[in-house]
């Protein structure tokens, strides 16, 4: 019952304003003109009062607040840099009445001159006014509000006009993705734009999504990572490479996890994951300082410090200290006999890779604060990164690991193309036999690599994860404008 009251009280709520438009008409205003005339913006008109003060001026904005006392009328209005306050007086105004047609919602355009109120707030006295927009459905703050968090994500437009700390950080992404662009090229990389249709995929270990591209007749997967075109670059000719764009992973959703997010992957030529390191401590460092201005964070209540230098463990001692000596549980049999002991979900796909992973964000990874570099994984989890000359079972590879997530993933590239080939064949195998997320046999990769490719370190990260560790978000979606959710 309370629902339908509701859904009443909106739709007569929309009548009233329907009533408003058509005497809007009636009267020969344009509910939707397309000319408009802005001098200033709401903040730069606070900001150069002095300057404007006995200047006409035009502004523009949505009306947020409306008082009306007798013959006068306090207005506020917001546009996208902040907020104006308005003052209507029927003394100056011939059409004054018109105001009764102006709702919450509506859009705007007054022009007259600065004062202050006996408060000292910055007002324009309006001589002129003419509506932009006609606001049809009220907005949430004058009714009820959003109902709950799906609805904010499916409504996010309408979020976006009552919570201004999520606009704010939305903002502060742009400038976050800004910060490790401009950080790049700083040292002398080259951003590139690759496509995002593959016909095969690989870089990553994830389930493509699979499209029909109608002109050639032929599906075709969406991009799960970046990285064998840019490497492809690197076999090109061109030293240190990056790309920050969409890929896309079918697979499951969580806090951390979005289907489609922003990716930044980097290749330097004659460089090692050594290398790489320093890159990377160095970028984090500037990106925090660039965005928020300093190298600590504030996440679930815990301080985090960025500063140089991090730790860096070993794959092998972190998981031999949580309990699974990979000396030990060196066979299939084994390792999924220690899964099921952990109380793991038996996969008869999952190969002696899959197990191990499965096993380490169990005990090891949520029991990582951070920041640090998890250093030399197993071959088995890790098919494009180069052996280690001492250890062949183990590879040159690190994570970046800060409070249990994942947030930076590198290797010393794998240039052998006959390994590569192997490497490959195995995770076909895996594939073959019902392994959705195993990558694929990449021959024309393979043929790149016999033409030759340079000693290089590589790099990618989520960037939408990272920020949201460094925002102190709850959800990953909080990222997002318009992160895709399930339809009603």
């Amino acid at each position: 019952m309370i629902y339908s009251s509701l859904m009443a009280t909106l739709e007569e709520l929309k009548k009233q304003r329907l009533d408003k438009l058509k005497k809007l008409k009636e009267a020969n205003i344009d509910p939707y003109p397309s000319k408009v005339r802005k001098d200033y913006t709401n903040i730069e008109v606070n900001l150069k009062f002095s300057d404007l003060e006995n200047k006409e001026i035009f502004v523009t904005g949505r009306i947020t607040s409306k008082r009306d006392q007798g013959k006068i009328s306090f207005l506020d209005i917001e546009d996208g840099s902040g907020k104006l306050q308005l003052f209507f007086s029927s003394s100056d105004l011939k059409d004054y009445s018109l105001l009764d047609l102006f709702d919450l919602g509506d859009f705007i355009e007054a022009s007259g001159s600065l004062f202050k109120t006996k408060t000292e707030q910055i007002t324009l006295r309006v001589s002129t006014f003419k509506i932009l927009s006609k606001n049809l459905r009220p907005l949430p703050s004058e009714h009820f509000g959003l109902a709950s968090e799906e609805e904010k994500i499916r409504k996010r437009y309408l979020d976006l006009i009552t919570n201004k700390d999520l606009k704010s950080k939305l903002a502060l992404k742009t400038k976050f993705i800004s910060s490790c662009r401009n950080f790049l090229l700083s040292k002398g990389f080259t951003e590139v734009d690759t496509t995002s249709f593959n016909l095969v995929v690989g870089g990553a270990e994830a389930e493509p999504f699979i499209t029909h591209y109608n002109a050639l007749d032929m599906n075709v997967y969406l991009r799960i990572a970046l990285e064998l075109n840019l490497k492809r670059l690197i076999v090109s000719g061109i030293d240190k490479v990056f790309e920050i764009g969409k890929v896309f992973r079918n697979e499951g959703m969580s806090m951390q996890h979005l289907q489609e997010f922003t990716m930044m992957e980097c290749y330097q030529a004659y460089a090692d994951y050594n290398d790489m390191m320093s890159l990377v401590e160095e970028m984090y460092v500037y990106m925090l300082n660039e965005t928020f201005g300093s190298t600590k964070i504030v996440y679930k209540g815990e301080e985090i410090d960025f500063t140089p230098p991090w730790d860096k463990v070993t794959y092998s001692d972190l998981m031999k200290k949580y309990g699974c000596d990979l000396n030990t549980y060196n066979t299939l049999s084994l390792i999924r006999k220690k899964g099921l002991e952990l109380g793991l979900e038996d996969d008869p796909e999952d190969g002696y890779g899959r197990w191990i992973d499965r096993i380490y964000k169990k005990i090891a990874r949520p029991n990582i604060k951070g920041p640090i570099f998890l250093i030399d994984h197993p071959v088995a989890i890790s098919p494009l990164a180069k052996r280690k000359v001492d250890n062949p079972d183990f590879v040159e590879r690190f994570q970046v690991i800060v409070n249990g997530f994942e947030i930076g993933n590198a290797f010393s590239e794998l240039n052998d193309p006959i390994d590569q080939y192997e490497r490959f064949n195995e995770q076909q195998k895996l594939r073959d036999a019902g392994d959705k997320e195993a990558q694929m046999m990449d021959t024309d990769f393979i043929e790149a690599l016999e033409y030759g490719m340079p000693p290089t370190g590589g790099f990618g990260v989520g960037l939408e994860r990272l920020f949201l560790l460094a925002c102190n978000l709850d959800n990953i979606r909080e990222t997002e404008y318009f992160p895709i959710i399930k339809r009603i």
